[in-house]
């Protein structure tokens, strides 16, 4: 995945967009940031937000139109926030200041203007402060125009004459008295200035020599006010007419007007990168579910406005509008304290950086890639397929650390291997019509599971029930290995093939994904789906519970004839279900998906308490490694399995699995029973180091699995030890300290002899990959 495909999917992110009052506002004052401001009560901070988007603050907070309020998203729970009256509080109270204004050098080019009305003053405040000479032409003998209409008790004539004293600071030159088409026309005036900004007022145009429409109106370019006259603008009345008059968008007409101009004078585009000038449509979306009702805060003094508490209250009032709808439901999203644009952006740096470090690994390399974040997302977007898409990339180029997926894809290639794998037709027949496929994790953790159901199927389906152990590919898929997930479905492939092409029964979520993503020629069906066609009666089982929570794993998440298919079996069992806050579609990862547990332990651990908190029902899952960590970290846990054919004390199958040692000695031993039991076949005899001897206390086995060391890994390095003599004692222990490295692993296990074995005292490893390109 490249910049450019990132930077389009950064674009489907829309925290970044403003919020409707930001966006209605035609010169899009930040009154989020001001009302936040306001509800900490620093109004120095709010009066000059406000400031810096308007040039005339005490006007318009008097009397503007507020279009902001007419989209202000608190109306959908109660009402909209009074924000001209928050605008008036921060001036009123915020402590007197004159910011100072730095000019820039005065150019040569002189700018005209005609009207000397808030759209006219508006285009010379914003065309002196980027340095032109601006001159004023005003027919009156006073400036603001229709302004002087709304003066009184709400606008004193002092607040307009003090919103102008900034025009003699900037040096604005005023003619007064002075009618554009009487006493100069508008050719003299293009003889002496190098642009025109007109905004004389409705119908005023054909007075200064602008030809108006039937309606009196002088026709200008919609997004850069030029008229038929080559350098000469118009906006405000001329453009806009007579009512209702509006102060915010006159305003918004200046300062529009002067952008244009000032790209006319340096002979650049007039038209290029203005999209959403004046008002317009903000892509954001706010939920306002669950939000409290509240009613606008009355003023005490209607005519002076809020006081200060008052205002404090009113602007506590206002919902900061953002999305963050995904990183409100993924633990991951929300644990680097951002959101997705700014984590896209981080990406394609960190793809940006050459042989050095890539601060966005992490980032990178925790995501589960469940896609709740799609389901939620207004704008669709999938950051586990960002995610993943990365990770190829990382691969392609050599950069993905080898630490975050190497246990996971280790486990995989055990499980394909000629130790676990294993393809048979029903004893007895040459053919089958199906092929239950249990998958890697289900025969690691719960092997008697797996026999059981095979049994159950072939005493149940006809033509011959074939059974397949090996893995998926998942864990190559997810660490974005698409040269080793190829493979792994290639081999899968051969096999399938070999055995008839029969039609896959998949006992888990993610094998039947992968395969109905990745291998639309093979027929699958879910076990659940086959299971629920069956009368399960329900068995006496001691600890039975009344009531259980359906966890759904995240690969089930577009599995609708799964999700109900377990809620009928357990129905059949004789149980009531309680649904989670987020299941089924919603439903939240594990904390397994995309490796995450492998990458990033710490976010893993989160996202797992996080689960099992939100019900205090005893859980049922259909996911081997959802039950396990659950079960893990104490939360009552079944696998729907477990409900099915383990009559006897539920209370034995709902805590803590197998570790990861007992997983990867289960596989093989799972085969081996098969062959024996139902095949009638020899089984093939340990390797010299399986049959060391070990004595691991607790405390220890559980570093080691904490640590992902597998007992076989402890068995391989002693084995080394002992044959070459290759390790060190502890003088003050006595202890053996020796280390193996079968592949880029390196295992230190620190350990001494016992009457019958070893005794193992502590092991650890290293993770590390030199490339050969790299090496000195």
């Amino acid at each position: 995945m490249e910049k450019a495909e990132l930077v389009e999917l950064e674009s489907h992110c829309i925290q970044e967009c403003a919020p409707w009052c930001s966006a209605a506002c035609p010169v899009h004052v930040d009154a989020r940031a001001m009302s936040a401001a306001i509800a900490k009560e620093d109004f120095s901070a709010a009066a000059k937000i406000f400031r810096r988007f308007v040039p005339f603050p005490g006007i318009i907070s008097s009397v503007c139109d507020h279009p902001c309020q007419d989209v202000c998203k608190r109306k959908e729970v109660g009402e909209a926030v009074s924000i001209r009256a928050l605008e008036k509080a921060a001036l009123t109270f915020a402590p007197p200041s004159e910011a100072r204004l730095l000019l820039p050098p005065r150019k040569n080019k002189r700018v005209a203007i005609v009207g000397a009305g808030l759209s006219g003053l508006t285009a010379a405040v914003d065309l002196a402060k980027k340095g032109y000479p601006v001159v004023i032409f005003e027919a009156t003998d006073r400036l603001g125009g229709r302004v002087w209409d709304h003066a009184g008790p709400v606008l004193p004539s002092e607040v307009i004459l003090s919103d102008f004293e900034v025009l003699k600071r900037l040096g604005i030159e005023i003619r007064f008295n002075t009618t554009v088409g009487k006493d100069i026309s508008i050719s003299d005036i293009q003889k002496e200035f190098d642009a025109v900004y007109a905004g004389s007022g409705f119908g005023s145009g054909g007075e200064i020599g602008l030809v108006p429409d039937s309606e009196g109106l002088v026709q200008v370019d919609s997004a850069t006010f030029e008229t038929a006259s080559p350098g000469v603008f118009a906006g405000g009345g001329l453009v806009r007419g007579v009512e209702p008059w509006s102060p915010i968008r006159s305003v918004s007409d200046g300062r529009r007007a002067a952008i244009t101009i000032d790209r006319f004078v340096a002979k650049v585009s007039l038209s290029a990168s203005r999209d959403n000038e004046g008002s317009y449509e903000t892509r954001l979306f706010t939920s306002t579910k669950g939000i409290e009702q509240l009613p606008e805060v009355p003023a005490t003094d209607s005519v002076v406005g809020y006081s200060e508490q008052e205002s404090v209250q009113e602007a506590k009032r206002c919902l900061q509008c953002e999305c963050m709808e995904c990183v409100k439901v993924c633990e991951y999203l929300a644990s680097f304290k951002s959101f997705p644009r700014q984590y896209i952006r981080q990406m394609y740096n960190n793809l940006a950086i050459i042989y050095t470090q890539r601060p966005a690994n992490t980032l990178i390399l925790s995501c589960s890639n469940c896609g709740l974040c799609k389901e939620v997302c207004p704008d669709g977007l999938h950051m586990g397929e960002v995610c993943l898409g990365v990770r190829r990339t990382m691969v392609k180029r050599r950069i993905m650390p080898p630490s975050a997926h190497d246990f996971a894809l280790q486990d995989m290639a055990y499980s394909n291997s000629e130790k676990c794998a294993l393809n048979r037709h029903q004893p007895g027949m040459s053919s089958s019509r199906f092929v239950f496929f249990p998958g890697c994790q289900l025969s690691a953790s719960s092997p008697e599971n797996v026999k059981k159901t095979y049994s159950y199927l072939t005493e149940r389906l006809d033509g011959g029930v074939g059974l397949m152990l090996r893995c998926c590919g998942a864990p190559a898929e997810w660490g974005g290995r698409r040269d080793l997930f190829t493979e792994v479905m290639s081999e899968f492939e051969a096999k399938w093939v070999e055995m008839g092409s029969p039609e896959l029964i998949v006992a888990c979520s993610t094998c039947y994904s992968m395969f109905k993503d990745h291998m639309p020629q093979v027929r699958i069906q879910s076990l659940w789906d086959v299971l629920d066609t069956f009368d399960l009666s329900p068995a006496p089982q001691a600890g039975k519970p009344p009531v259980v929570a359906v966890h759904d794993p995240c690969t089930s998440r577009h599995e609708d004839h799964v999700h109900t298919s377990v809620r009928s079996i357990l129905g059949k069992l004789g149980y009531e279900i309680e649904e989670l806050p987020l299941s089924g579609h919603l439903t939240e990862c594990c904390g397994f998906g995309g490796l995450m547990y492998f990458a990033n332990r710490e976010l893993a651990e989160r996202v797992i308490q996080r689960r099992i908190a939100e019900s205090p029902r005893p859980y049922v899952a259909y996911c081997s490694m959802c039950r396990d960590y659950y079960g893990a970290r104490g939360k009552p846990t079944w696998h729907l399995l477990d409900l099915i054919f383990g009559a006897g004390d539920l209370e034995k199958t709902s805590g803590r699995g197998p570790d990861y040692s007992q997983k990867h000695d289960n596989r093989p031993l799972l085969k081996n029973s098969l062959l024996k039991e139902v095949w009638s076949e020899e089984v093939a005899t340990p390797k010299e180091h399986d049959a060391i001897k070990l004595n691991i206390s607790d405390e220890v086995r559980q570093l080691m699995d904490k640590r992902m060391i597998l007992t076989q890994d402890v068995q391989q390095v002693i084995s080394w030890a002992e044959k070459t003599g290759i390790k060190l004692v502890g003088s003050r222990t006595g202890h053996f300290l020796a280390h193996y490295a079968p592949a880029h692993v390196t295992f230190w296990v620190e350990y001494s002899p016992a009457a019958e074995g070893f005794v193992i005292h502590n092991a650890y490893s290293h993770r590390m990959h030199i490339l050969e390109d790299l090496k000195p």
